[in-house]
């Protein structure tokens, strides 16, 4: 057995599926481990985005289904990109996901005594030294795929030399970039990860949590693996870029007394087509303008899709559907849209709203008059109850609601024509009003006392229109931003234009003076609300009580891909 140290005395199996739970069980049946302890590291330089929810769930669903654990370490060893401000988005957005680390968060700034020390065993059996090269100077002297590196003028410097070099680094005597400490492997390798990489850096930066105790700094390749032998990681799960890095990760292993032995194990990243998904990229879009932040509702940040009204457990949903493989591949955004409606259809409080208003007057309804229609709160869930509509002479609808020259099927309100207002009454057109213009700015109908509810008459006409309305005299007043996808081309990220020249020119369209129904001045910070015909909205975190905003998260329908045929 093992000797790893684990929360759980006897894991549960998990249902499998992947090569990665597959793996996991044969180490338990095998006695290799006793347990299950995985890790998420995300580096605190940006907020997380969608890829990262993949290892995320993957990660803390695979330590909850072995009865493990999961560490959340933050992989802090670039101070001059690092800041509180991430490390505070980076937990907010794994708790809003559904996880939680418990006692178990980790930084890599914990080990880098450790590390250090390890540098100096390096050092001291003769398998590190310190390079006066200039960067460039390492860069070009690394070769190819094709041509094998050459050795530095400093390779041969004695243990007692390099040690020497190495604690005037850590003292400050030089300067950023002036020198570094090198692992001696083999400069003629195959793979160029170990050719002689680099271990530490002369870094004169103040860092978030450690402040100025260091001037030098360990390169993630010597953090990672040693982090996860410190933290007695049992299955350290890494995206398909780390497999190269995974005979390094070993190498370091094998060459210190580590106190455990974590298993590398490479799976596919998520990636989705009309979006890109690399921190620069997201920095520059925030840094530039592009967006508003790295909470913009267009952004893929977890923060992001919050903030646009995404519900966590959609992005849970699509994670496991789309599973792990070993394979790279594109995922249809499409997906995740769909996986969002499928929980908000069944979440969503149903209420009216009209972001294009066109004002309605009931001619033969009393002036004065009042009454509350009886509205569904959820057509699918009787427990949802009813509320009270205020229905009264003068009315708003949408504007694309009303055709003057109507095609063929169209079904709801023209010249002439009735429909059916939902759950109020039967309303028929019977004139148009237009201003100088000849823009339509109201329409004059009558309604059939005889369908209150929606109900049909009992002469027994029929109608095929429904639509939805609010009262003018109680609507209140919002502000309602409407999102599409951020990028126009499905591979925004294509080498034959940068991917700023994909940016789609109408990923956002803001509607004034709309018109909501009472009942959405109670709606909360996070709740799910469908706007009847329209689509899923949320309330923004930029709305007050006196000048509501309203994000739409998602359409009722795919119009996307109908628009790109």
């Amino acid at each position: 057995m093992s000797d790893d140290n684990h929360d759980n005395a006897s894991p549960s199996p998990a249902s499998g599926g992947d090569f990665i739970r597959e793996i996991i069980d044969e180490d338990l049946a095998s006695g290799k481990h006793s347990g299950t302890v995985t890790r998420f590291p995300p580096e605190p330089n940006g907020y997380l985005h969608i890829g990262h929810a993949k290892s995320i769930c993957l990660n803390f669903g695979i330590a909850g289904e072995y009865g493990g654990r999961c560490h959340l370490r933050l992989d802090d060893t670039n101070p001059a990109k690092e800041d509180q401000e991430y490390v505070d988005s980076i937990q907010e957005d794994v708790r809003w996901l559904g996880f939680d680390w418990g006692e178990h968060c980790y930084f890599s700034s914990d080990y880098f005594d450790q590390l250090h020390d390890w540098a100096v065993h390096l050092i001291n059996t003769g398998k590190a030294y310190v390079d006066d090269q200039t960067p460039e100077e390492i860069r070009k002297n690394r070769g190819n795929l094709t041509e094998p590196g050459v050795e530095s003028p400093f390779r041969e410097r004695s243990p007692e030399e390099n040690l020497a070099q190495f604690e005037k680094m850590r003292a400050g005597e030089f300067a950023d970039g002036e020198k570094v400490l090198r692992a001696k492997i083999d400069m003629a390798h195959a793979n160029l990860n170990l050719r002689d990489p680099v271990l530490y850096r002369v870094l004169h930066a103040s860092h978030h949590r450690t402040g100025d105790k260091w001037c030098i700094y360990p390169m993630y390749d010597f953090t990672h693996g040693q982090s996860d032998a410190i933290e007695h990681i049992t299955h350290s799960l890494c995206t398909l870029e780390f497999e190269n890095h995974r005979p390094l990760y070993d190498w370091f292993l094998d060459n210190l007394p580590v106190p455990s032995r974590p298993r590398q194990i490479e799976f596919a990243r998520l990636k989705l087509n009309y979006t890109v998904i690399s921190k620069r990229k997201l920095l520059t879009l925030v840094e530039e303008g592009h967006v508003n932040g790295w909470d913009d509702p267009r952004m893929p940040t977890l923060s992001g899709l919050r903030r646009r009204g995404y519900p966590a457990e959609a992005i849970r949903d699509f994670c496991a559907t789309i599973g792990i493989t070993k394979f790279n591949s594109t995922n249809d955004i499409a997906l995740l849209e769909n996986a969002v409606r499928e929980v908000l259809n069944r979440d969503a409080t149903r209420r009216m709203a009209v972001i294009d208003p066109l004002k309605v007057v009931i001619t033969n309804y009393p002036e004065d008059q009042v009454e509350e229609m009886d509205a569904v709160n959820h057509p699918g869930d009787e427990s949802a109850g009813i509320r009270k509509v205020p229905f009264c002479r003068e009315l708003y609808i949408e504007r694309e609601d009303f055709f003057e020259a109507p095609p063929k099927k169209f079904f709801r309100l023209a010249p002439g024509r009735e429909v059916r207002f939902r759950a109020a009454y039967w309303l028929k057109c019977n004139e148009v009003i237009k201003d100088d213009a000849g823009q339509i700015t109201e329409l004059r109908c009558t309604y059939d006392p005889e369908t209150r509810g929606g109900k049909n008459p009992p002469d027994g006409r029929k109608v095929k229109g429904t639509i939805h309305w609010v009262s003018a005299r109680h609507a209140i007043d919002a502000e309602v931003r409407l999102y599409d996808r951020l990028f126009d081309h499905q591979n925004p990220d294509s080498r034959k234009r940068n991917y700023l020249d994909h940016l789609n020119p109408d990923s956002l369209d803001v509607r004034q003076d709309c018109k909501l129904e009472p009942a959405l001045a109670d709606a909360a910070p996070g709740e799910p609300i469908q706007f009847e015909r329209l689509g899923y909205f949320c309330v923004d975190a930029d709305s007050t009580p006196d000048a509501p905003v309203f994000n739409r998260t998602v359409a009722l329908r795919d119009s996307w891909s109908r628009r790109q045929q």
